[in-house]
């Protein structure tokens, strides 16, 4: 396992994070442990959560997936959870999910009501990376490629938010910040908020990134670079497409048969551009997972790669595929597809 430290901080992190967003859902308390214990058995030691989850989540539901964690986290004791970097994100609002809290934002009420929760279902005193799931603001993301009007009903708080977080940093209930779903102007303006308040720093940004959706790399990809901040890249298998299992339909019990609603990679283009990616792999001797995972994590701006399973041979080819390494010749003609089917699951 490779590692590496989350920017400006003292944080070390494997270059793969378990996603545990399955975790209460498609998988039991049981499956979900064995999935974290093999995880920390193979070198992981980043793990990724949030309160919404698990997905297909519901009122009856939510915020399971933390509490398989908190469960885990109680079982392995105090010595094992110092040694993990336990990530989680707060909800915003505009996603029909008011059954987590009212209102869903980011004031200081809703923050700490969100962090306080998520302590207790993590079993855990202090969070090490706490995130923004989406903006407050009604944007571009999940699906829609382009803004042509901005939401008015939003007020600018950027400052106030860090505000909060700087309380919770020195309470020691959080120890860093990050973004998720982000666009170049909302990481901006946190960042100059950040410099011209001295309040906390963003130190991260979570946001789809695949052979199937490369739109990180016009304006964010930059400002990673530029500004130390770092891509935690989610959905590097595009929800499974980039598996090839649903080249020919979805399989019974498959994520997408069970979530017919999540429609960002069932395009024309994405079956396109998958087959072309298969046909690239296995002509140069690799499976797609091989090939679409090795080459989210052979990108510059690419800190680490979240992935997930529903099961435990899922994982470990998951993580086996990090061992490879794609030829310059290779990432010439992955580039190649990308020019005719540019970015087709934004």
């Amino acid at each position: 396992m490779n590692y590496t430290t989350l920017p400006n901080t003292d944080i070390k992190i494997s270059t793969i994070c378990l996603g545990t967003m399955t975790f209460g859902n498609q998988n039991t308390e049981t499956e979900s442990h064995s999935q974290l214990d093999y995880a920390i058995e193979r070198g992981i030691n980043f793990i990724d959560t949030a309160e919404m989850y698990p997905i297909g989540g519901n009122a009856q539901i939510v915020g399971s997936t933390e509490k398989h964690i908190g469960s885990w986290i109680n079982k392995i004791g105090t010595t094992q959870r110092e040694k993990l970097v336990i990530a989680t994100k707060i909800a915003g609002p505009n996603r029909g999910m008011e059954y987590i809290r009212q209102p869903l934002d980011f004031s200081k009420k809703s923050i700490h009501e969100a962090v306080e929760l998520s302590l207790k279902n993590l079993q855990t005193d202090y969070i090490d990376l706490y995130q923004m799931h989406w903006p407050e603001r009604i944007m571009n993301m999940f699906g829609q490629r382009g803004l042509n009007k901005i939401d008015t009903n939003w007020q600018e708080n950027f400052s106030e938010v860090l505000s909060v977080y700087d309380g919770l940093i020195k309470e020691g209930k959080i120890k860093h910040i990050g973004v998720s779903n982000e666009n170049p102007y909302g990481v901006m303006k946190f960042l100059q908020a950040s410099e011209k308040h001295n309040l906390p720093r963003i130190a991260t940004i979570q946001n789809p990134f695949s052979l199937l959706n490369r739109l990180f790399e016009v304006g964010l990809s930059e400002i990673c670079l530029r500004e130390n901040v770092c891509l935690l890249a989610y959905s590097p298998l595009a929800f499974g497409f980039l598996t090839g299992k649903y080249l020919n339909g979805f399989p019974e019990n498959s994520r997408m048969k069970l979530f017919p609603n999540f429609t960002r990679y069932t395009n024309e283009n994405s079956h396109k551009a998958t087959k072309l990616y298969k046909d690239l792999a296995e002509a140069n001797g690799l499976t797609l997972i091989q090939m679409a995972e090795a080459f989210v994590n052979q990108q510059s701006f690419v800190t680490s790669t979240i992935i997930g399973a529903t099961t435990l041979q899922q994982l470990k080819e998951n993580i086996d595929a990090f061992d490879v390494v794609l030829s310059e010749e290779l990432l010439l003609e992955i580039n190649k597809i990308q020019e005719l089917h540019p970015n087709p699951a934004p």
